[in-house]
């Protein structure tokens, strides 16, 4: 009984394949179906029947768009289809940065620089938003314009101030993050944001770190040297410092504080900051520009670093250094045509030569 079972099945399949699935035949059933609708105007017949025309035109159309897309090179026509991108280019520094497949846009980005009078260190900033886009927009508009005002009197008192870049970096960013907390707690808006910052004078560079947004700079001989370090939950020191707050990491397509923040520091988010396990401090790093003699530095929120790591990445971009936004805007294109989900934003700084030193364009 099973046997004549599944021979008969196998009849309807080769039935099915060889007959009814050629193209001929679904052809002629077009044909009949176009036929009934003229002679018995049959309303719904004719709705399927027009569907099905408007369909065939609109695959045609996408096919021929993506041989054209194929033909200019790939990306042009790809561009064309963000719902918003946004664009920044000034002296040594340029910015590309898209929505891309979200549905929102939560990155932001600063760029405060005095190559005139040098009265403050160039400041450059990424955000990356979650949870909504307030906390980004409150650091944005809060953060660098005091971080200036602060470095710009530390500059005029430098010989008798007992402060640093490092030590300025840390006070801003834990300040504008208790300002933050205590007016989106009062709200109930529980969005946060990442913080990348890096200050560039003559011949240093600092750069804080909160959250998973990177930096990345490519030395003399090319090489690949980390800026920062993400704050990660899986991490060892975050994992242990969660536990001994009393709060747990779980994997929920990525590992996750109390499983929501799939980072372990951040500014915002004031539910797990009352719970103390996630944190606003953060990690500086300062480099030594004469040492490094630095060509170039990226910095960029993790949706260019889902799709790069960094070696690859100060690869990439020194080969486009010469494009208009200094191969920023091709990487934010590649990372999204290799299937990045997120917002991307990328920024790149370069650097010139000199007998002394290495400093900003």
């Amino acid at each position: 009984m099973i046997g004549d079972t599944m021979t008969l099945l196998s009849l309807l399949g080769r039935i099915m394949r060889y007959f009814l699935l050629r193209p001929e035949t679904l052809f002629l059933l077009c044909i009949s179906l176009a036929l009934w609708s003229y002679f018995f105007h049959t309303d719904e017949v004719k709705t399927i029947v027009k569907s099905s025309r408007d369909a065939v035109k609109m695959v045609k159309g996408k096919v021929a768009e993506m041989m054209m897309n194929d033909r200019l090179g790939g990306l042009d026509v790809l561009d064309a289809e963000f719902s918003k991108t946004w664009e920044f280019k000034n002296n040594n520094v340029a910015v590309y940065s898209i929505q891309g497949r979200r549905d929102h846009m939560e990155d932001r980005f600063e760029v405060l620089t005095d190559l005139a009078n040098r009265s403050h260190p160039s400041i450059f900033a990424i955000f990356d938003g979650h949870g909504g886009e307030g906390a980004a927009d409150y650091v944005k508009a809060h953060l660098p314009e005091a971080l200036k005002q602060q470095l710009q009197a530390f500059e005029r008192e430098k010989k008798d101030s007992p402060l640093s870049y490092p030590s300025i970096l840390e006070q801003r960013i834990l300040a504008v993050d208790r300002d933050m907390v205590e007016k989106f707690s009062a709200s109930h808006d529980e969005a946060g944001t990442t913080c990348l910052i890096a200050l560039l004078s003559d011949r240093e560079l600092t750069v804080a770190n909160v959250g998973d947004s990177r930096g990345v700079l490519c030395d003399k001989d090319g090489n690949a040297v980390a800026l920062s370090h993400d704050h990660k939950p899986y991490q060892l020191k975050e994992r242990k410092r969660i536990k001994r707050a009393g709060g747990f990491i779980s994997f929920n397509g990525s590992w996750r504080v109390q499983g929501i923040l799939a980072m372990s520091r951040s500014l915002g988010d004031y539910p797990l900051k009352n719970l103390n396990v996630v944190i606003p401090d953060p990690d500086i790093l300062t480099f030594d520009l004469d040492k490094l003699q630095p060509e170039f530095m990226i910095l960029a929120s993790d949706g260019l670093w889902d799709a790069f790591s960094n070696e690859e990445a100060v690869r990439f971009v020194r080969e486009r250094l010469d494009e208009p936004h200094f191969g920023a805007k091709s990487i934010v294109l590649q990372s999204f045509y290799r299937g990045c989900p997120d917002n991307i934003t990328v920024m790149v700084v370069k650097f010139k030569s000199s007998s002394a030193s290495k400093t900003a364009e």
